[in-house]
């Protein structure tokens, strides 16, 4: 079974930019990073290193990704001051001076 790296990072992209399971996904990255077990163990010397290495570089790029898309909407969107306008519908009813 062929699983290309594409398709997983999609997942984990996917995944993560969902808020249900955001912080999910966050603590179970580093859950995995921390764990002695691996689908690769650490003590092979450039294979054990690969899948975590991975994994590090889909959290750093999606969680600051993340971040970005914060400050800019925040920049986009700021919060309104109040007025002396209002942009409030006001219902007037209209009577006939003859």
């Amino acid at each position: 079974m062929k699983i290309p790296i594409q398709s997983i990072y999609n997942f984990y992209r996917n995944a993560i930019r969902n808020p249900k399971y955001r912080w999910w996904i966050i603590l179970g990255t580093l859950v995995y990073l921390l764990s002695p077990f691996d689908i690769s163990p650490d003590f092979f010397p450039i294979v054990g290193e690969i899948d975590d290495f991975i994994l590090v570089t889909f959290l750093v790029t999606e969680v600051s990704q993340l971040i970005l898309d914060r400050f800019k909407s925040i920049k986009t969107n700021p919060v309104a001051a109040p007025t002396e306008t209002s942009n409030e519908t006001i219902e007037v009813q209209a009577v006939s001076a003859e």
